[in-house]
C-alpha cells in the first residue's frame, strides 16, 4: 500500500520525560444500554467517560451494536496502524473504514464540517496539535477522558478531554545505501554535490505535517529557531539551486522505485521502510541529524457529532490501552505514555529499545503562537523560494 501521510504540521507544548523518551536508544462492569446509548439511556455522544457506559462492559456492548467505527487519513504503514486497526477489528469485532489514508490533518476537518450528519462522517481524528486546537476552538470535538487520562502528562493533552498526544517521532534523514555512495547524516550534507536529484520530502510543508517538519528541522540546523523558520525555507531553496532537490513526494512505492533515495520523513516511518523493504534488497539507512534536531506529537480526538460514537469512545480506549500504546511502539513510534508504562512494568522493552538514537535530544516544543507564524511564513514563502 502506498504511504503518504501528508499530515499537517504543529506541536503540542511539551516538556516532559515522554518527549525525552524519543531519545531511548475502568473499571469491568455491565450495561443494558441500546445502541448508541451509554449507561442510563444517556446518549454515548456526551458521554465523557466510561463510567457514563457503567464501565468497560458497556462500552464494549453499545460499540458492538453500532457495528463500525469511521477513520480518516490513517495509512497502514504509519506509526502500525494497520495492525492497531486489525487488533481492534479482532478484538471487539467492529469493522473499521478507514477512508483517505493518503489524506491531510486539514482533510479530517473539512471531513467534520461538510459531512456533519452523515453516517459516512469520520468518528476518530489524529492530528497535528494546531489542527486539533483549532478543531477544539470551532467546537468540532468531544471532551472524553480515557481510563488513562490522568498518566497522559499535562502539557500532553487538553485538560477537558478534547484532544491528547498519542505517538511521537524525530525528523530523520534516510537514504537507499545502495544507490547512493554515503548517505548524509546531517542537514548540511544535502547539499553535497553527489546528492543531484536525490533529495525529497513527504509532502508539501504547507500542507504536510512531515514536510513542515524537514523545514522546521533544516531552520534549527540552519541558525533559525522556534520563533524563525525562514532559515529552514532559504537552506531548501539553496538545495533546489543546487540542483539536489526533488520535487517527487516520498512514498513507499517512490523509494521501491528508487525514484526518492535521499528522504527527510519522521524516523517512524523511515525506521519502518527499512524494516520493510530488507527483504526486497533496500539497505534503507535511517540518521536523526544531529544539526536539526526536531520532534513532534500527534494527537486523539471524537469526533462532537460522531456517527459511531461508542465505538469512538472504544478506539480511545483501545490505543491508550498498554496494548494500544505498545501498538505505536511497534511502529518505531514513541507512545504518549511511554513513561507511565515504563514505571508500570507494561512498556514493551524490546520495541523501545529498537527506537532510533537521538544524539541531540529535542526537548522545547514550540508554543502554539509560534508554530501558527511559522505556519504562515511557510504558507507565503515556500512556493517562490523552491521555484526558484
Amino acid at each position: 500500500m502506498s504511504v503518504h501521510r501528508a499530515r499537517s504540521a504543529a506541536f503540542a507544548a511539551v516538556l516532559t520525560a515522554a518527549a525525552l523518551s524519543l531519545t531511548a536508544c475502568g473499571s469491568a462492569g455491565s450495561s443494558t444500554a441500546k445502541s448508541g446509548d451509554a449507561a442510563g439511556g444517556k446518549s454515548a455522544k456526551t458521554a465523557t467517560s466510561v463510567a457514563d457506559f457503567g464501565g468497560m462492559d458497556g462500552l464494549i456492548a453499545a460499540a458492538k451494536k453500532e457495528g463500525k467505527l469511521h477513520v480518516i487519513t490513517l495509512p497502514r504503514d504509519w506509526a502500525n496502524y494497520g495492525k492497531l486497526m486489525d487488533d481492534f477489528k479482532a478484538k471487539y469485532g467492529i469493522e473499521i473504514e478507514d477512508e483517505n489514508p493518503d489524506g491531510a490533518s486539514q482533510d479530517e476537518i473539512n471531513a467534520i464540517t461538510s459531512r456533519k450528519g452523515q453516517d459516512r462522517a469520520p468518528d476518530v481524528v489524529d492530528l497535528g496539535s494546531a489542527f486539533a486546537l483549532s478543531a477544539a476552538k470551532q467546537g468540532l470535538l468531544a471532551p472524553y477522558k480515557v481510563t488513562d487520562f490522568d498518566k497522559i502528562p499535562a502539557t500532553m493533552k487538553n485538560a477537558d478531554g478534547l484532544h491528547y498526544n498519542d505517538y511521537g517521532g524525530y525528523m530523520s534523514i534516510a537514504c537507499d545505501a545502495k544507490k547512493v555512495s554515503a548517505c548524509p547524516k546531517t542537514f548540511a550534507d544535502l547539499l553535497k554535490p553527489e546528492y543531484k536529484g536525490m533529495v525529497a520530502l513527504n509532502g508539501n510543508p504547507t500542507k504536510a505535517g512531515a514536510a513542515f517538519g524537514a523545514v522546521y528541522a533544516a531552520a534549527l540546523a540552519n541558525g533559525g529557531s522556534l520563533d524563525n523558520i525562514q532559515p529552514g525555507i532559504d537552506f531548501f531553496a539553496k538545495v533546489k539551486q543546487a540542483g539536489n532537490f526533488n520535487p517527487v513526494e516520498v512514498t513507499p512505492a517512490t523509494i521501491e522505485k528508487g525514484e526518492t533515495p535521499i528522504s527527510i520523513d519522521w524516523s517512524y516511518l523511515n525506521a519502518g521502510y527499512a524494516d520493510k523493504f530488507r527483504s526486497k534488497g533496500i539497505d534503507w539507512q535511517v540518521a536523526i541529524p544531529s544539526d536539526g534536531s526536531y520532534a513532534q506529537y500527534y494527537n486523539q480526538a471524537i469526533n462532537k457529532d460522531a456517527p459511531h460514537p461508542a465505538a469512538a469512545r472504544l478506539w480511545e480506549e483501545y490505543l491508550y490501552s498498554a496494548e494500544g500504546q505498545n501498538g505505536f511502539l511497534g511502529g518505531y513510534a514513541t507512545p504518549a505514555l511511554f513513561d507511565a508504562m515504563k514505571t508500570a512494568g507494561t512498556l514493551d522493552a524490546a520495541g523501545a529499545a529498537k527506537l532510533p538514537p537521538v544524539e541531540k535530544p529535542f526537548t522545547t516544543f514550540p508554543a502554539q503562537e509560534q508554530t501558527d507564524t511559522a505556519k504562515k511564513t511557510v504558507t507565503e514563502n515556500w512556493a517562490k523560494a523552491i521555484a526558484g
